[in-house]
């Protein structure tokens, strides 16, 4: 986080607010009416002020309250009862792109008057690096070289220049990712709900295809949403459909891949390696044998840190509330239907 004495070079070396998806103007029916808004669970000040930078007046939780930031994902559990409390809130900031730990509360909630922002998208330039990162360490065989305790005479690694990528999910760290990768030449193709073409990838295919695409990766990296369409997305059979010298990076949501399967194709052979900045479970406990795996990189969910994230987070508050006061043009508006 960008501290007073920074200097004018550190402040430009921040990373940017990556929004993934344009402002999306509501109509003025469907617009929450404006009023205070709570910071919650704990008013830090970084975010009080993203607030106050917007033009909004933070206030403690109350009858008054219209607006509230929600700064936790593990004490998601909190949450539907302030709502059921406080049935003036018109709008709901969330603090993570993924809000699977409120997918209850979304469904029960999923009516007018009520709209839902998430960070979707404010963080994809950190979590595309660390996938980057991940998929390099990888390739040039890291996990292995990590544990050695003599000197290696075998010649191993491979370049990323020139390979096939697959990416599933089109949101901002696909995006993202994709501008990392253009020095690599690397062919790119994207996974995702829809058709249309995601500028920047060689092909777009639609999430039933995805088996057509997994035979000649060389590297798929899983950067979707979690849903319950998409739990155990790479399962026994997706994996087997990888080729054997093909790499799995995960920086999205554990629950994406089936680990036990995993580890069974990593024990195998059926796929060359993989690497997790998250797990299912998470934390991955103390003596899993996926952290025995030669050909397993396991970062403990830190793609983006909160020194990180802080700024990045707080320039979506800042540009939510003016739409939350003015001018209704939301960025990051969640789908309760959809789960992200």
């Amino acid at each position: 986080m960008t501290n007073e004495t920074s200097s004018p070079a550190d402040r430009a070396a921040q990373h940017r607010a990556v929004l993934a998806v344009e402002a999306e103007a509501l109509l003025a029916d469907r617009r929450p009416e404006p009023g205070p808004i709570a910071v919650l669970p704990n008013a830090e000040d970084r975010f009080v002020e993203a607030v106050e930078a917007a033009g909004g007046t933070v206030e403690p939780l109350s009858d008054r309250t219209r607006g509230v930031v929600w700064l936790s994902y593990r004490e998601a559990k909190d949450f539907p009862e302030i709502l059921r409390e406080h049935p003036g809130i018109g709008w709901v900031q969330l603090p993570y792109a993924g809000v699977d730990a409120f997918s209850e509360i979304l469904a029960e909630e999923d009516r007018p008057g009520l709209v839902w922002t998430s960070a979707k998208g404010a963080y994809a330039q950190p979590v595309a690096e660390h996938a980057l990162a991940l998929t390099l360490a990888l390739l040039r065989v890291l996990p292995k070289r990590v544990r050695a305790r003599s000197w290696a005479t075998e010649q191993e690694g491979r370049s990323l220049y020139g390979l096939d990528v697959v990416i599933v999910g089109a949101g901002g760290i696909a995006l993202e990712l994709m501008r990392l990768l253009e020095p690599f030449g690397a062919r790119v193709t994207i996974v995702r709900r829809s058709a249309d073409p995601v500028p920047g990838a060689e092909r777009t295919v639609t999430a039933d295809r995805l088996e057509e695409v997994l035979p000649t990766a060389d590297v798929v990296v899983i950067a979707a949403a979690l849903t319950g369409g998409t739990r155990h997305l790479f399962d026994a059979r997706r994996l087997a459909a990888m080729k054997p010298t093909a790499y799995l990076v995960n920086i999205a949501r554990g629950g994406l891949v089936d680990s036990d399967a995993l580890l069974e194709a990593l024990r195998a052979g059926t796929i060359a390696g993989a690497a997790l900045d998250v797990t299912d479970p998470e934390p991955l406990p103390d003596g899993h044998p996926l952290w025995d795996e030669p050909n397993c990189l396991i970062t403990p969910h830190q793609a983006d840190t909160p020194e990180m994230t802080a700024p990045l987070l707080a320039e979506r508050i800042r540009l939510n509330v003016h739409a939350f006061l003015d001018d209704g043009r939301f960025v990051g508006i969640v789908d309760p239907s959809a789960g992200y």
